[in-house]
């Protein structure tokens, strides 16, 4: 199989008037209304009655779904999900993914979605069902030896939602569907020069440039924190990629963004191995890669006046006779030493140096996503994923982002004190503490020493990155979340506002 998925999508179709005549052609319609609707509400969709009776089941209770069968010839089905005034972008977008399990068993090809409350609300409802069924649309990988194959969803229709940017929420449904796919692959299928070769191929759709870094160049920069995690791969192939977009009135110069991923393809710990259980999924390590890479993808697609690059630390942390060890003292690119603590704290190591590379083309501002630290998910669990910021002017735009894209994130102390807990006496800096008590707190510290002072940063903890019955829209384990996110703080949020240039 292709390691790249077909991410074309359904058409996306708005439906004008006399929309409900059309309803025999489609194998479902999905609509949201207020929990105070009333039978009124359904004037317009096809055979109301039907609707009507399905409303008067039961009292309406925010979050409910509800279905039933059209008496048409192709047997449509029905589905109903009730809101109230105040949803929450995150309650809207669970509750469409809540409503599109329900044509689990079906097969869909051509399907209607619609919402009848207030303009407003009304648009950020229909948003979250052409969310929810392009995620439902999207299979992940199969390596199944007989697989059913179904016909793909050809066509959505859009019945309202008028201000819905379809280009934008297409993009971001793209960019999910991309990092959640990748985040999925056997780590023997994506190995590193199996996934260096699909960035390229992605960098040639988008007419994107893309320069690797290997290990020989590496050296050449003195990264040693990165190399000490690869130091014990069996195959040389691990290294960091280098993509840049600039939209067409900004063919040169430095980007306003740099996107920062960890993309560590197989965590074994390294020689403080880890347990079985903890070992399991962790070939979905490099979900930080795939949402800056993805989120890079969508600012192109969408030609966003945004210059853009993403920087991407691809290797495995493998256990061997040359893998790194406790109380090594390995240099980083920009001259910081570090003492090694804990080989299974490698996420902080790759990205040490790629965050100081990436300082160096003087962005106005560094966003790195990573799945770094266990605390993060102890302290949020898996429905939010963790924040911090070097410029305190970022932390409310950062956690409007979250609100506003539905990927809640939550923002975390970054006092300097806590740099206490990382002294050591041999080097400039512990890679860690050794009790771990706020790691996700120390690991942002830790990074924020390989980022210049004058250059606005943001890290992202994706504790988000897996939950198990998925999460918001996304009924899959693997959620793609960080996507969403960064393109809200981007495009919707002026994250890049007011910021300067590093000097």
């Amino acid at each position: 199989m292709s390691l790249i998925p077909s991410l074309d999508g359904p058409e996306i179709t708005r439906a004008r008037a006399n929309w409900s005549a059309r309803a025999t052609g489609w194998d479902a319609i999905f609509v949201i209304v207020a929990d105070t609707a009333t039978p009124k509400a359904f004037a317009s969709l096809p055979e109301p009655e039907r609707w009507r009776e399905l409303h008067s089941r039961a009292p309406a209770r925010p979050g409910n779904v509800r279905s039933t069968t059209l008496a048409n010839s192709r047997h449509t089905l029905a589905v109903l999900g009730y809101l109230q005034a105040d949803a929450t972008p995150f309650e809207r977008l669970s509750l469409a993914g809540r409503m599109l399990k329900e044509a689990s068993a079906r097969t869909l090809n051509i399907v209607a979605i619609a919402a009848f409350d207030d303009r407003a609300s009304g648009t950020a409802s229909v948003e979250a069902l052409l969310a929810a069924a392009q995620a439902h649309a999207f299979a992940l990988p199969s390596f199944l030896s007989k697989r059913e194959t179904k016909k793909p969803l050809q066509e959505i229709v859009v019945v309202g939602g008028d201000d819905v940017d379809l280009r934008q929420a297409a993009a971001a449904a793209r960019g999910n569907n991309l990092t959640r796919w990748l985040t999925a692959m056997p780590p023997n299928e994506l190995d590193a020069r199996a996934y260096r070769r699909l960035i390229a191929e992605l960098a040639r759709k988008h007419r994107i440039s893309m320069r690797f870094l290997d290990e020989a160049a590496l050296k050449r920069l003195n990264a040693g924190a990165f190399l000490a995690v690869a130091a014990a791969n069996e195959e040389p192939g691990a290294g960091i990629v280098h993509l840049k977009y600039r939209p067409a009135s900004r063919k040169s110069g430095p980007p306003d963004i740099a996107l920062v991923g960890k993309g560590i393809i197989f965590d074994t710990g390294g020689i403080n191995l880890k347990p079985h259980k903890s070992m399991l999924d962790m070939h979905t390590d490099m979900s930080g890669s795939a949402v800056a890479l993805s989120t890079l993808l969508a600012l192109a697609e969408m030609k966003a006046p945004i210059a853009a690059d993403a920087w991407l630390a691809i290797t495995e942390n493998r256990i061997g006779p040359k893998g790194y060890k406790p109380q090594d003292i390995v240099r980083a690119s920009n001259g910081v030493t570090i003492q090694v603590i804990h080989t299974d704290a490698e996420g902080r190591m790759a990205l040490a140096d790629t965050l100081a590379l990436a300082g160096r083309t003087q962005p106005k501002l560094i966003m790195d996503f990573a799945t770094l630290t266990g605390a993060a998910v102890y302290s949020l669990t898996e429905r939010m994923s963790a924040v911090f910021t070097n410029r305190p002017a970022l932390a409310n735009k950062l956690v409007e982002a979250g609100r506003a894209s539905g990927e809640r994130v939550w923002n975390f102390p970054f006092d300097a004190d806590y740099d206490s807990d990382l002294e050591s006496k041999v080097a400039d800096i512990v890679q860690c503490s050794v009790d771990g008590k706020g790691d996700h707190i120390l690991a942002a510290r830790f990074l924020s020493r390989f980022v210049p002072e004058n250059v606005a940063w943001a890290h992202v903890d994706l504790s988000s990155c897996t939950r198990s019955g998925g999460l918001g829209h996304v009924s899959t384990e693997v959620t793609g979340f960080g996507v969403r996110f960064a393109l809200e703080a981007l495009l919707n949020q002026g994250l890049l506002q007011g910021l300067e240039r590093a000097k």
